[in-house]
């Protein structure tokens, strides 16, 4: 067992799509006078960067427990035995408790002498579900990612939870707009699953994961990738052209974003092997959060942002 093992266990390219739902939130509930906001966001940040590694483990882990993974699978440190399950089992313990202290402090920062108290006990229970959504996807005795509902999980958490709830910290202030950006994280998280799940739709299917795309089929999968993409960039577009109309820099790189976006769609449509999926999951993530890096930047007049 190799510190390189833990690093490819924690699957460090998934961190800037998790990092999305962060800046937006922080984009979106941004406010000029409020002192805690940097502190805050790097909190927020760090949190919801530990609770990626930890479904990353779990996931590891818990693929391993019921046979999604074999020992073919070089690339997973539990299955191929490069980390033993025992030992996965206590990192994943350790780092849900790290997570849990990390989320905590970063409420008590964020809402200490404001009297938010409902609020504040509302955001921590938020946490401990994020925590055990992380664990349970593919891990424990009844993972809910072999049900089919990681994609919805994915959407409230990576979401609507993530967005709103940040922008809630960040602010002070609550408003369901935020829904709307949140939506669009929301919904690219869930595309990004949707390619892995169509890229291992076959041996899914082998290990009784039954994923929305086992359910639904590879064909009907590309639909509602399509449904996906449509569904995030109609919320975001209706934000900041509609709700917010005006109040955003940078859209024309936004706009580009977009179009990669599209030639992404295309793409999907023309692929007939599951394999060649791959680098589309990794073009879908990047360019996802690079637009909340965008609006991150626009929100806080960052000179880097024309």
């Amino acid at each position: 067992m190799a510190v390189n093992d833990w690093i490819q266990a924690a699957r460090l390219r998934t961190l800037p799509l998790a990092s999305a739902c962060v800046l937006m939130g922080a984009a979106v509930g941004y406010r000029p006078d409020t002192e805690r906001f940097y502190p805050v966001f790097a909190a927020a940040l760090g949190t919801v960067l530990l609770l990626q590694i930890l479904s990353n483990y779990a996931n590891d882990l818990g693929d391993a427990e019921n046979g999604a993974d074999g020992a073919e699978r070089t690339d997973r440190a539990v299955a191929s035995g490069r980390i033993s399950r025992a030992t996965m089992r206590k990192a994943v313990v350790a780092l849900a408790a790290v997570a849990l202290v990390s989320g905590v402090g970063t409420v008590v920062l964020a809402l200490s002498g404001t009297g938010l108290l409902t609020a504040a006990l509302g955001l921590i229970a938020a946490g401990i579900a994020g925590i055990y959504a992380a664990y349970s996807y593919t891990a424990g005795a009844n993972p809910y990612g072999y049900r089919g509902l990681g994609d919805l999980m994915v959407m409230v958490f990576f979401g609507w939870v993530g967005v709103a709830g940040t922008a809630f910290l960040v602010s002070g202030e609550w408003s369901w707009a935020w829904l709307l950006p949140g939506t669009f994280t929301g919904a690219m998280s869930v595309a990004v699953l949707n390619l892995n799940n169509m890229r291992d739709h076959e041996r899914d299917a082998a290990a009784g994961k039954r994923t929305l795309v086992t359910r639904m089929g590879f064909a009907r999968a590309k639909r509602y990738h399509w449904a996906l993409l449509g569904l995030g960039w109609a919320a975001l577009l209706a934000f900041t052209n509609g709700v917010e109309s005006g109040q955003w820099r940078g859209m024309m790189w936004i706009a580009l974003l977009g179009l990669v976006h599209f030639q992404h769609a295309l793409r999907v449509g023309q692929t007939t092997s599951p394999e060649a999926l791959d680098p589309e999951l990794k073009k879908i993530a990047l360019s996802t959060a690079v637009v909340a890096l965008f609006l991150f930047l626009a929100a806080t007049r960052n000179p880097m942002l024309p």
